[in-house]
């Protein structure tokens, strides 16, 4: 009703403004004619006088200038002198419009005369200056005809009143016809509305009015988005839920997953068996559970020494070894490929560039050939596992930029969703590397690129800005170039929900006395936890630092706190790498040997290769957990350490440099270099009271089963789904060229 009223005085505002303006326009126009119809009958008057009147001012007879002003509409006349005296005057003109007060250009007119309109109070007069016959010895005398002009306003005020009127009229004639058309309309437009919606649901074919194709197309791309929401489920999204999403969506058509990382290494044991391994990588982390939820080929490098021992004769091998669910396709590298591709370009170029940390990445033209050459052995190898013309394949991290580029040429019709998994550095830092064009222009091959944050994603975006030939459309958050559109998204990565190593792992409690006794500390031991893989940019030379800060400003705590340094190796072939693990180790005993005493050496440090189940162990029988990244896209050891805390104990101490301090904002986020901050950020973890540390581990609970891996999948996979959808639909409708 409040619409309503707000339309009818919006419509009749505006109509009234309109007819002011029409009138307004009249009133000016119809002035002008008055005027000009004034100035001629005064000449028509004047010339048919003239002879009488010169006669009549030689004599001071002003009978003639009486019977002149007898039409109602003149008002006076006047003679004046060539000097602009008043000759003779009509009874009752003017006083204060005669011949004195004339302008000098009054009194030296030509034949043509002189016109002028005056407003006053009562109305406006217009006066007319023509000259009267005379010898040509001798100046003119001057007739003065004053004229009364106020029956313009009253006209004007006559039309403004019926303009109004007639605008009213119009506009509420307008606003019924309008409301008639746009009921009947509204039902003509509903009724084929409901035919479309329901076509997919009738035997008959439908024709679709091709005004209905982009509403058509908004509505899939709505109902693909409650498909999103319609996965989650009071605890959060759940692989069942996510699984019969795609299964709706690609129709059973599984997914083609790329990453150098396998999910399971198959390795020789020191008895000559086998044994399988879950690699230390956030990234297997997040994707393995998606996996065994919708199926597909996972292709990646076979990096263990029995790898292609229990393959088939593609290379496949059917995984988890448990209950197979999906392929594992695995490429053999050579020794020069692995040194130039991974160890090479991307572990001692890219990953020290995309990282604010204090290291200088190196750039090899050796590494960055080797690094096209793997990047096209992966292209072919997804080629050949596609079963459709136009999969949908998930590119994964910083090793395959090229990757997208060169599978576009031989799957020009792929879906192709590429995921950064560390960060995406500023343009000023890119173009560090001498192939920093060729990079972006790998990845905008791509159908979507996506990052954990939206940081990452302006990174990208003005990178391509400023080094491509591109354009972006801000509104949609995309790239074009060449014709070609890749969106850029954000995709927060997270863990699976609930944690299938939380679920096989035993209670808090039962872990907590476990993991001292089996650690040789007391029972009341407190106990601090970091677990990472030995790289520069976790921030464990800082994470030590600051426990021996902690140990330095709190005496009390000497005896009493321990810190459980889990590290696994980790390119150890870059010096780099083998220069950290040094620095550790040598930082680990320097702290032992300076607070250490009989029975008490605060810092464990664990220089080996730990199985999920042990890790989940020691995160439930922390006291806390220390997460100091440098620069880290996301970090999931902080959302594992959230998983594992089904007792609601224990506090997150984070770095301020992850993607994961921008969700997890109830855990101790501090900055990593501020080691005197760092170390009243553990003191205050370890002296909170249980009932705080309730209320904040649960709201991370609560967080981290909303957001878990499954709906970061969904998001991404429908994105997917909706932007093949929608080229297939463009195929379809670009016109094709007829058979010669």
């Amino acid at each position: 009703m409040r619409a309503a009223v707000r339309y009818l005085v919006l419509l009749f505002g505006s109509l009234a403004l309109v007819a002011w303006g029409a009138s307004a326009l009249f009133n000016l126009q119809a002035m002008e004619w008055a005027q000009r119809d004034v100035a001629a009958r005064a000449r028509l008057a004047a010339s048919a006088a003239d002879p009488s009147l010169r006669q009549a001012a030689g004599r001071g007879e002003r009978q003639l200038l009486n019977n002149m002003v007898r039409d109602e509409r003149l008002m006076g006349a006047a003679i004046c002198s060539p000097s602009g005296r008043s000759e003779i005057a009509s009874d009752g003109f003017p006083a204060s419009l005669g011949c004195r007060s004339l302008p000098e250009e009054a009194l030296r007119v030509g034949e043509e005369g002189w016109d002028r309109t005056i407003a006053g109070p009562s109305g406006a007069t217009h006066l007319t200056v023509l000259p009267i016959s005379h010898e040509v010895s001798q100046p003119p005398r001057m007739l003065l005809l004053v004229h009364d002009m106020s029956y313009v306003d009253r006209r004007a005020d006559t039309t403004r009143r019926y303009t109004f009127l007639a605008f009213a009229v119009v506009g509420l004639l307008g606003a019924a016809a309008a409301s008639v058309v746009a009921r009947l309309s509204w039902l003509s437009w509903t009724a084929q509305l409901r035919m479309v919606l329901l076509a997919p649901f009738k035997a008959a074919r439908v024709v679709i009015p091709r005004r209905f194709q982009p509403l058509l197309s908004d509505v899939r791309d709505l109902v693909s988005t409650l498909a999103v929401e319609e996965a989650r489920t009071e605890s959060g999204w759940t692989p069942e839920r996510l699984k019969q999403v795609l299964q709706r969506q690609l129709g059973g058509e599984g997914i083609l997953v790329v990453a150098n990382r396998e999910p399971y290494i198959h390795e020789r044991d020191g008895a000559g068996g086998l044994r399988v391994v879950h690699p230390a990588s956030g990234l297997v982390t997040a994707l393995e559970p998606v996996m065994r939820a919708c199926s597909g080929t996972w292709i990646a490098h076979g990096s263990g020494d029995a790898d292609f021992e229990v393959v088939d004769g593609h290379d496949h091998v059917r995984v988890p070894p448990e209950r197979p669910i999906y392929d594992l396709r695995r490429l053999r590298l050579t020794p020069e490929e692995e040194q130039g591709y991974y160890y090479g370009f991307s572990n001692e170029g890219l990953w020290p560039l995309c990282h604010i940390a204090d290291a200088r990445p190196s750039f090899r033209s050796t590494d960055w050939e080797r690094y096209q050459q793997v990047n096209r052995r992966f292209a072919d190898a997804v080629a050949e596992e596609a079963a459709v013309p136009d999969p949908i394949v998930l590119v994964q991290d910083y090793h395959f930029a090229m990757l997208p580029r060169y599978l576009r040429e031989r799957l020009p019709r792929a879906t192709i969703l590429t995921f950064w998994h560390i960060p995406w550095p500023h343009a000023e830092r890119l173009v560090v590397c001498p192939w920093a064009r060729e990079l972006l222009g790998g990845l905008l091959g791509s159908s979507i690129v996506g990052f954990h944050t939206q940081a990452h994603c302006n990174n990208f975006m003005e990178a391509a800005d400023r080094l491509l030939e591109s354009r972006l459309d801000r509104e949609r958050q995309s790239v074009i170039q060449a014709g070609r559109e890749t969106l850029v998204r954000p995709y927060p990565i997270s863990i699976d929900w609930p944690s299938r190593w939380a679920d096989a792992t035993a209670p808090a409690e039962q872990c907590r006395a476990e993991v001292r006794r089996e650690l040789g500390l007391p029972a009341d031991a407190l106990l601090g936890v970091g677990v990472d893989r030995l790289d520069y940019t976790k921030g464990i030379e800082e994470r030590l630092l600051a426990v021996e800060r902690l140990l330095e400003r709190q005496p009390r705590l000497h005896g009493r706190f321990w810190f459980a340094q889990i590290a696994a190796p980790s390119r150890a072939v870059i010096e780099a790498y083998r220069s950290l693990a040094e620095r550790v180790e040598a930082l680990a005993d320097r702290i032992n040997a300076r607070f250490g005493r009989e029975g008490w050496r605060p810092i464990i440090l664990a220089r080996r290769h730990h199985e999920p189940p042990a890790i989940f162990r020691m995160y439930r029988a922390a006291d806390l957990c220390y997460v100091s990244s440098l620069d880290d896209g996301m970090n999931l050891v902080a959302k594992e350490f959230v998983a594992a805390r089904d007792d609601l104990h224990g506090v997150l101490v984070l770095s301020q440099f992850t993607g994961a301090a921008r969700e997890l904002t109830e855990a101790l986020v501090v900055n990593p270099y501020d080691l005197d901050a760092a170390a009243a950020a553990l003191l205050a973890a370890l002296d909170m009271p249980l009932e705080e540390q309730e209320d904040r581990m649960r709201s991370m609970r609560t967080l981290v089963s909303e957001l878990n891996v499954y709906r970061w999948a969904g998001k991404m996979l429908l994105d997917a789904t909706r932007t093949r959808r929608k080229e297939r639909l463009a195929s379809r409708l670009s016109p094709v060229a007829e058979p010669r």
